[in-house]
């Protein structure tokens, strides 16, 4: 009986002893709210959604301490909508993030599997739409990804150790195309510094075939033909691009309860028409496009709990064949209060005004149309949205 007594008094001391040494976490966020939108393909429309300000979700986060210095760590996390209860991300089990790998304190980690890129991970956080905009208030149609509207499938990713508030970063994406290597392949590359009141951050990005099959803008659960998957009309007649590429970079300051911020990014599709036989595209073959976007914000914490937030983001495209440069002009507005430290209540207000001339899918020159990210395009140069919404993190 003393021997039975005393296993079972060893087996629980090691076990109390694995569970010290790794954890899993389960979390999320769930977001909901009403939605105005004044011009919806040419109607008004009022409708629930679902993760605006943050995407809806649900994950898993994991950590085992394999000893000096060195840890095991994975992420598991799930996008859904409130209203319905369906997958987002193209109905992906894991659509938002899925990758496992090895962290040391002192050098940095790396990871293997479907994940965010470096212009997401160091430019983005300074932007309105990662803030208290939510992603009506991203760049238009997020055309910099800055918003994150695109992940990285099959990639490798290194994010280096934090040096005194500097850290930097790359991933490299596989493209998965027996016998091209190059095709949809997707690299990028970043830094940030966050220390004190000062905060910074660069990003590269560069994808090949991004709209094809299996390409940046097409890696959903279900991939459509090439070109498909694009629908905001600030850039859908350049994604037949043979590269889409960004350089980004940011920057924001606080003073005391104020923080003004500011970002820029510099958009190139590459090589237009390399895979694609339309006439109009045809014509257009191997010409190139570039867009240049700055943005503005400033947030004031009024109290601890209530924050508001204004921003102006101006895009400005190049001349296609001597028509007038397309132009997006955006301008947001949002007050933030929380209720308690994991649940608030927001509202948002988007509007925007395109000028200029652009491409369409089919590669014909139309006026340009105002285009606020992942919301049906307008029919016409304007467009306004607001929302008010209610967020609960777990």
């Amino acid at each position: 009986m003393k021997k039975s007594l005393l296993a079972l008094a060893a087996l629980g001391a090691f076990a109390g002893v694995a569970h010290a040494q790794s954890s899993v976490t389960l979390y999320g966020i769930i977001d909901e709210g009403f939605n105005i939108n004044t011009n919806s393909g040419g109607q008004h429309l009022y409708n629930l959604s679902s993760g605006v300000l943050q995407g809806s979700r649900w994950g898993l986060r994991g950590t085992e301490d394999l000893g000096g210095g060195l840890k095991a760590l994975f992420v598991l996390e799930n996008g859904f909508d409130v209203n319905n209860g369906k997958l987002g991300q193209g109905g992906l089990m894991f659509g938002r993030q899925a990758y496992v790998g090895l962290s040391q304190a002192q050098v940095g980690t790396v990871t293997l599997g479907r994940q965010y890129d470096s212009v997401v991970d160091y430019v983005g956080p300074l932007e309105t739409g990662d803030q208290w905009g939510g992603y009506i208030a991203a760049h238009p149609g997020d055309l910099d990804n800055f918003n994150n509207a695109y992940r990285t499938n099959n990639t490798v990713k290194f994010t280096s150790a934090n040096y005194a508030g500097l850290t930097f970063g790359g991933t490299y994406s596989f493209g998965g195309q027996a016998g091209n290597f190059t095709g949809n392949q997707i690299w990028s590359l970043g830094a940030g510094y966050n220390n004190g009141p000062l905060v910074l951050g660069v990003g590269y990005l560069n994808a090949r075939t991004p709209a094809a099959s299996g390409g940046l803008f097409n890696n959903g659960g279900t991939t459509t033909a090439a070109n498909a998957a694009v629908t905001s009309p600030v850039y859908a007649g350049f994604a037949s691009a043979n590269t889409y590429q960004v350089i980004g970079a940011g920057g924001a300051y606080t003073f005391g309860a104020a923080t003004f911020g500011l970002t820029y990014s510099n958009i190139r599709f590459g090589n237009l028409a390399s895979s694609y036989t339309t006439a109009a595209l045809a014509a257009r073959r191997g010409q190139s496009e570039t867009l240049n976007n700055v943005e503005v914000n400033f947030k004031y914490q009024l109290t601890p709990a209530l924050l508001a937030g204004l921003a102006y983001d101006y895009t400005r495209g190049a001349s296609i064949d001597g028509a007038s440069r397309a132009q997006y002009h955006q301008g947001a507005v949002g007050v933030d209060y929380f209720l308690s430290k994991r649940t608030d209540v927001y509202v948002v207000g988007v509007y925007q005004h395109a000028l200029g001339d652009t491409l369409n899918a089919a590669g014909n020159i139309v006026d340009a149309t105002a285009g606020i990210n992942n919301l049906t395009p307008s029919s016409n140069q304007n467009q306004f949205t607001a929302r008010v919404g209610i967020r609960h993190k777990f």
